[in-house]
């Protein structure tokens, strides 16, 4: 099996109220230029985003931005990535954050985290693709996705088995040591996405 070489992580271009979201970002960056894992992100020099993608850099790690061209002009584009990648839409830029990527961590976000998170766990129910994806929980952020999800479950809206797409983790460090454990997911089916 091989061995997790890029993470798509999705987290807020905010960093929220709780000085442990940015505390946790930090500690992710630093934690995957350690592991040699490449961030794969929004791009964003903003918010959580800006604050992960600060410390891979600083710790000497890869970054991979992937940007839609409209948010360039907003100037929030991070200038020292490793490699910026820019699209044309918001969806090219998923489809993109996908193809780049083993694996996928959800950080705390708002609206524009939950669709990634949303739609990356969809594309896994569809079997669009089978790559391991971890929500990490900061300080109770990911408690209302999951009770969300679950709520639908009850409900008799998403199976049972909904609750496997995904695994949720405690904090950084033990994000940190799953990602060692986990092998590369494997991709799909790329043209029906």
């Amino acid at each position: 099996m091989t061995a997790i070489q890029s993470l798509a992580v999705f987290c807020g271009s905010r960093v929220g109220i709780n000085p442990a979201y940015a505390e946790a970002g930090r500690a992710l960056g630093r934690g995957l230029a350690a592991a040699g894992i490449r961030l794969v992100f929004g791009g964003g020099r903003i918010g959580i985003m800006g604050v992960v993608a600060d410390a891979v850099l600083a710790a000497g790690g890869r970054a991979l931005g992937v940007i839609p061209e409209f948010l360039t002009q907003w100037e929030v584009a991070h200038e020292s990535v490793t490699q910026m990648v820019v699209t044309d839409s918001m969806h090219s830029r998923k489809r993109r954050l996908y193809e780049e990527s083993d694996a996928f961590l959800i950080m705390p976000g708002g609206l524009g985290t939950f669709d990634e998170a949303f739609e990356i766990i969809t594309w896994r129910q569809l079997r669009l693709h089978d790559k391991p994806i971890l929500l990490c929980n900061v300080a109770g952020s990911a408690n209302p996705l999951v009770a969300t999800i679950d709520h639908a479950i009850e409900q008799g809206f998403a199976d049972p088995g909904s609750r496997k797409l995904f695994e949720v983790i405690e904090g950084v460090p033990a994000v940190l040591q799953r990602l060692n454990a986990l092998p590369a997911g494997t991709g799909g089916h790329p043209e029906r996405l």
